[in-house]
């Protein structure tokens, strides 16, 4: 068995909605070991719709289908579901009176409107939705001898549509006979074609299990994906994979699952018993915001200093310190080893994180060289520094930075060198 998600609203191909309904239901399929193969979204076309549902249906075993079950006129999912079986659409009276209820227990009269809710294409059946006034809609497609195809419309709101999930859709599915997990790895440090030329065939098409690459803001995250008769095969698929991938990527590696670097790092220093501040020049203070935001931090984060430039009001600040630069020196390694080596001594923290002055550059200028900016990393054992080109916009280049720094001390903590 393999499926389609069809997600429905003119709201999504517009781009005014993101659709996080399509991928909260693949994870959910794969627990099941039911593979989705297409994601479709599209607008509130009726003919537009009919056709998708025909492709889909011819296509997949399972098709789910989210939004459109509204009561205004563009909410035309019941239609379309009718018109490619070229049946009626008749009343479901236990609907209608579901509906109804709702209405008056929220001391409501019903509109005139909302009865079409209650309509379901000939032969259909409802799924419950107590949460709201849109059932939802099972219908099946006899497609000969490629057997039976199985539709399933649900609410387009995400709480409806994943309570409905939950307790009326998933305990139908019988599933592939198969089952499907999955492991993140994730490392920093190199560019995501050096990471795959790193793990040679175990990214191949036909591996199994299979490995992704994704990448965001330089971090790259391994996706390893089994299928197996049962949990235990998965999981040793899962173990075998992640063994080799470590061998090859060694202390490029920083976590897994929904591990971050900044978690990881708070991790670490409370494991020590250690604790660590930062100063931050030209960040706008991104280290010490994912610091202060993983749980926990509070034991082991005593603050920083967030500055804007050398010059102006932060002048001042880099005096509280003890540092003073002259106007253009606080792009240099040097200087980013003087403001952790006095941060850490002001703040009297174990550890200290220091980013220098970023020179002002335009990404989008074709002939300016992209400038250098220094991390630096204060400890018990001295000082440690690590360079990095800026590319891409301010954003960017802010969290590589502040990423570049959470890895230095990392491996500072890890004793596996710069």
């Amino acid at each position: 068995m393999k499926a389609e998600i069809v997600a429905i609203g003119s709201e999504l191909t517009s781009g005014a909605k993101l659709d996080t309904n399509s991928q909260w239901l693949s994870l959910e399929l794969a627990e099941l070991g039911i593979p989705v193969a297409y994601h479709t979204t599209m607008s509130d076309s009726l003919e537009a719709m009919i056709e998708v549902f025909r492709i889909a249906a011819g296509r997949c075993e399972l098709v789910l289908i989210t939004g459109g079950l509204g009561p205004t006129l563009d909410d035309i999912t019941r239609d379309a579901l009718a018109a490619l079986e070229d049946v009626e659409l008749v009343l479901d009276e236990a609907c209608l009176a579901h509906i109804t209820d709702l209405f008056a227990r929220r001391s409501r009269e019903m509109p005139d409107r909302n009865r079409v809710q209650a309509m379901l294409p000939e032969g259909s059946r409802a799924i419950s939705n107590p949460r709201g006034t849109a059932p939802g809609i099972w219908m099946e497609r006899d497609r000969g001898e490629s057997g039976v195809c199985q539709l399933v419309a649900m609410p387009g709101v995400p709480s409806e549509m994943k309570r409905m999930f939950t307790h009326e859709v998933r305990p139908q599915l019988a599933g592939s006979g198969h089952v499907m997990r999955r492991a993140l790895l994730h490392c920093f440090g190199v560019g995501e074609s050096t990471a795959e030329e790193m793990l040679g065939e175990l990214t191949a098409r036909d591996h199994d299990p299979e490995v992704g690459i994704t990448v965001h803001e330089a971090t790259i995250t391994l996706r390893v994906n089994a299928s197996g008769a049962s949990e235990a095969e998965c999981l040793e698929k899962i173990e075998r994979v992640s063994v080799e991938i470590r061998n090859r990527l060694g202390s490029l590696i920083f976590g897994e699952g929904a591990e971050s670097l900044e978690s990881v790092v708070v991790e670490g220093l409370i494991a020590g018993g250690h604790t660590l501040s930062t100063a931050e020049v030209g960040t706008g203070g991104v280290l010490a915001s994912w610091l202060s935001d993983v749980d926990g931090s509070g034991g082991c984060f005593v603050g920083g200093q967030v500055l804007g430039d050398s010059g102006g009001d932060s002048a001042s600040g880099l005096r509280s310190l003890g540092v003073e630069w002259s106007k253009g020196a606080g792009n240099s390694e040097s200087a980013a080893r003087e403001l952790a080596t006095a941060c850490r001594l002001h703040n009297g923290s174990d550890f200290a994180l220091s980013v220098a002055e970023c020179p002002a550059f335009d990404p989008d200028a074709p002939d300016q060289e992209a400038p250098t900016t220094w991390v630096a990393c204060a400890g018990p054992g001295g000082v440690e520094t690590r360079s990095l080109t800026l590319l891409g916009d301010v954003s960017f280049t802010r969290s590589r930075t502040a990423k570049t720094a959470l890895d230095l001390l990392r491996r500072m903590l890890e004793g596996c060198g710069a």
